[in-house]
């Protein structure tokens, strides 16, 4: 699976972003999705992750309350809508999927995930 993020860019702090992550196959429904950041100077960090089915979905505390992960299966998308966004939400996101044999699981880590796509620039100013 090939995956193409975007909508990245720059807003003020209390704005909101929708990123959207395309992905390149028809297997895309047997994938869980997740989305994770990178900071200057700072490790990957998970952000968000949703299931095969779409039915469960995890987030990080740092953004639980804030922001949303959602798919639809059948434009092989995932996306991911940001509001109230803070300056410590200034980084590059990346998306993410995994080949699921069980439909609910939901990955955190990164070195769960097997494709990635080329990460979005998200900043957000004070």
């Amino acid at each position: 699976v090939q995956l193409q993020a975007s909508g990245g860019g720059l807003v003020q702090a209390g704005g909101s972003l929708r990123l959207s992550c395309a992905a390149s196959r028809r297997t895309f429904n047997m994938n869980s999705m997740g989305w994770f950041r990178q900071a200057p100077g700072k490790g990957r960090e998970f952000v968000a992750g949703i299931s095969q089915n779409g039915y469960n979905a995890h987030y990080a505390d740092a953004v639980k309350g804030r922001f949303t992960i959602s798919r639809n299966n059948v434009q092989n998308s995932v996306a991911l809508q940001m509001n109230s966004l803070k300056s410590e939400d200034t980084a590059v996101y990346y998306c993410a999927s995994n080949y699921e044999r069980r439909p609910e699981l939901v990955r955190v880590t990164p070195n769960e995930y097997q494709n990635w796509g080329q990460g979005t620039l998200v900043t957000v100013s004070s």
